[in-house]
C-alpha cells in the first residue's frame, strides 16, 4: 500500500501555546501522533503554515477585525513551526487560507496518490484541506489521533463530517497508517 504524501498542517506556535487565543488544547497529543508518522514518510512530508495576508481582502477583513493580534508578517514568532518540528520540516508551504490544498501542495502530491493529513485545527484547516483535496481526486487519509481541534467536541464533529465523505476521505489512526506502510 502506498504511504503517500504526509501534509502536516499548521503545527505552529500560535496553535500550541496555551495563552494564544487560537490554542488547540490537545496540541501536544497531535504532535505525538505527527512524530510517529514522520519516519514512515521520510522525504514525502510537507509542513504547512497558516500566515496572515499582508492586506486582508473580502470577508477576511471581518475575520481579522475579530482577530487583530494575528495581523503579523510571516516571519513573526507566532507563525513559526513549534520547536520540535522546525528542524524536521523538509518543505514548508505558507498559505493565508484555511485550506492548504493549493497548486503548491497539489504539485507535491501524486495525481492518483494518497494524501495523509495530520495537524491542527481539525475543525478548520485540516477539514478545509481534506475536502478540497478530495474534490481534486486525491485519496485523503486523516490521522485522527495526530490532529487536534479547537476543543474536543469540534475535533469529533469535524472527524465525523470528514468520514461522511468516504471513500474520498477516510478517517483513520496513526497505528492503521503505519501498518499499511509496512
Amino acid at each position: 500500500m502506498t504511504r503517500g504524501l504526509l501534509a502536516v498542517i499548521d503545527m505552529q506556535r500560535v496553535f500550541a501555546e496555551p495563552g494564544s487565543p487560537w490554542a488547540a488544547p490537545r496540541y501536544a497529543e497531535a504532535a505525538a501522533g505527527v512524530r510517529r508518522l514522520l519516519p514512515a514518510h521520510r522525504d514525502r512530508t510537507v509542513f504547512t503554515r497558516f500566515v496572515a495576508p499582508a492586506r486582508p481582502e473580502g470577508a477576511w477583513r471581518a475575520y481579522y477585525d475579530r482577530w487583530p493580534f494575528a495581523l503579523q508578517p510571516p516571519d513573526a514568532a507566532l507563525w513559526e513551526l513549534t520547536e520540535e518540528f522546525g528542524g524536521l520540516a523538509p518543505r514548508v508551504l505558507d498559505a493565508p487560507t484555511f485550506g492548504k490544498w493549493n497548486p503548491s501542495l497539489a504539485a507535491l502530491a501524486e495525481p492518483e496518490g494518497r494524501l495523509v493529513l495530520a495537524g491542527v485545527s481539525t475543525d478548520c484547516c485540516v477539514l478545509s484541506t481534506a475536502l478540497a483535496a478530495a474534490d481534486a481526486g486525491i485519496d485523503v487519509r486523516v490521522a485522527a489521533d495526530a490532529c487536534a481541534g479547537a476543543d474536543d467536541d469540534a475535533h469529533a464533529r469535524a472527524l465525523h463530517i470528514m468520514d461522511l465523505y468516504r471513500p474520498l476521505v477516510t478517517v483513520t489512526t496513526v497505528d492503521e497508517l503505519l501498518a499499511e506502510a509496512q
